[in-house]
Parts: C-alpha cells; sequence; structure tokens
C-alpha cells in the first residue's frame, strides 16, 4: 500500500484529507511544518501533501528542506490564498503539484491516485 503524509495544521481539514484517503492509501498525520519534515525524514513516502501555510515551518520551508535533503519523493502543496506567485514559488522551490483551497474530496482522491500511479 503506497504511503503518504498528510501536514496541515487545520485539524478539520487533515482529517477530511486523511479519512478521504485512507481506504486506498496508508496515511500518516502531522500538525505543523516541523512534525512533517521529522516524519519525513524518519520515513519514506510515496506522496507528501503539505499546507502552504504551517507554524513552526510552512510547507515551502518544509519543501525547501526535503529537497535540500535529496528526497525525491513527490510533493502537493495546498494553499488557500490560490495566487500564481505562491503556485510558482512553490514549483521553483520543488513541488510537483499545487492543489487550492477549498477542493472537493472526489477532485483530491483523483489527483492523488493519478499522482501515486505515474
Amino acid at each position: 500500500m503506497k504511503k503518504i503524509l498528510v501536514a496541515d495544521d487545520e485539524d478539520i481539514l487533515r482529517i477530511l484529507i486523511a479519512d478521504t484517503l485512507e481506504d486506498d492509501f496508508d496515511i500518516e498525520e502531522a500538525e505543523d511544518g516541523r512534525e512533517a519534515l521529522e516524519k519525513i525524514r524518519k520515513n519514506e513516502y510515496d506522496l507528501i501533501i503539505l499546507d502552504y501555510m504551517m507554524p513552526y515551518l510552512t510547507g515551502l520551508e518544509v519543501l525547501e528542506q526535503v529537497r535540500n535533503d535529496q528526497i525525491d519523493t513527490q510533493v502537493l502543496m495546498l494553499t488557500a490564498k490560490a495566487q500564481d506567485a505562491d503556485r510558482e514559488n512553490a514549483m521553483r522551490k520543488g513541488a510537483n503539484h499545487f492543489m487550492s483551497k477549498p477542493f472537493s474530496p472526489m477532485e483530491l482522491l483523483e489527483l492523488v491516485e493519478k499522482i501515486v500511479a505515474s
């Protein structure tokens, strides 16, 4: 079973994402950027889902550390701001995919299935 880390400081959204994906994937959760980075450095994931803005370390800072550590895992960035500059910045820093909030659970599931299948 493919392993996914979901890192988002919003409990409701993180739980919704985990609930949406848990039937098809092995899901781990992180409540902030620091916890996400600790888990990423200790475990291997097929996909990392990062919220753009989180406490302690932002999703962008986690992404930079992941790429600096030469971890080649696929990264899906989530943001509520949905500005082109954020998308471009995340992609330049090494994000593979970008999704704007709000999104439907089906949208997320379809994208995640496509990502892990490639």
